[in-house]
Order: C-alpha cells, then structure tokens, then sequence
C-alpha cells in the first residue's frame, strides 16, 4: 500500500511539474510571435 502511496505521489508531483513547463513555454512562445510581430511592422513602416 505505502509504494502505490509513494507512486501516486511522484506522479502527482511529476504532472503539476509538466504543466507549469508547458505553460511556462507558451507564454516563452507567445512573446517571442509579439516581438516578431513588431519588428515586422516597424519594417513595414
């Protein structure tokens, strides 16, 4: 019982890491598409 405890727990804890690397890189990739997208319309400019 304790290592299906112990299982549940790591994975929990494996999950909630994964999703705050997920949406760590999504907001890393939403900035990065603004800052192109200025650049573009400076050049435009």
């Amino acid at each position: 019982m304790r290592k299906i405890f112990i299982l549940v727990a790591a994975a929990a804890a494996l999950t909630t890491a994964a999703c705050n690397t997920i949406a760590g890189a999504g907001r890393d990739t939403q900035a990065v598409g603004g800052a192109v997208e200025e650049a573009a319309e400076d050049a435009a400019n």
